[in-house]
């Protein structure tokens, strides 16, 4: 198992809240919209951050505020210089959450594999009642 570092997932925390407030406040382009922020993973030597977001509205498209968040990413990245007090700044990249999607797929597959296991076995608990 990874050793945990405590400043590392300090500096995740600090970057996922003012990035977050940075991204509502200060980007102005149209293709990114309301995005919320889901998680930070700093690199072990601090040089590299991945962001994960999931755009607000369900029917945007997840590749091009991608884009749109990378391509704001130098402008972010100055600013976060600005608010935070860290000697290097990450270099910043933005990926689209997928989690939640995977989630429901498995829970989906979970309950069906559930359903279908009932079907095959009836519980005989109800016939022993008497």
């Amino acid at each position: 198992m990874a050793k945990d570092y405590p400043r590392a997932r300090r500096i995740e925390q600090a970057l996922l809240r003012t990035l977050s407030e940075l991204i509502r406040r200060e980007v102005k382009d149209p293709e990114v919209g309301s995005v919320t922020l889901t998680a930070v993973q700093v690199s072990r030597d601090l040089t590299h951050a991945t962001v994960y977001f999931l755009p607000f509205e369900a029917s945007r498209d997840r590749e091009r505020v991608g884009r749109a968040l990378n391509h704001a990413g130098g402008f972010l990245r100055h600013a976060l210089k600005d608010h935070m007090k860290l000697h290097h700044i990450p270099e910043l990249k933005f990926v689209a959450d997928e989690s939640i999607e995977r989630m429901a797929r498995l829970s989906a597959l979970i309950s069906s594999a559930v359903a279908s296991d009932a079907k095959r076995h009836p519980r005989e608990d109800d016939s022993d009642s008497e």
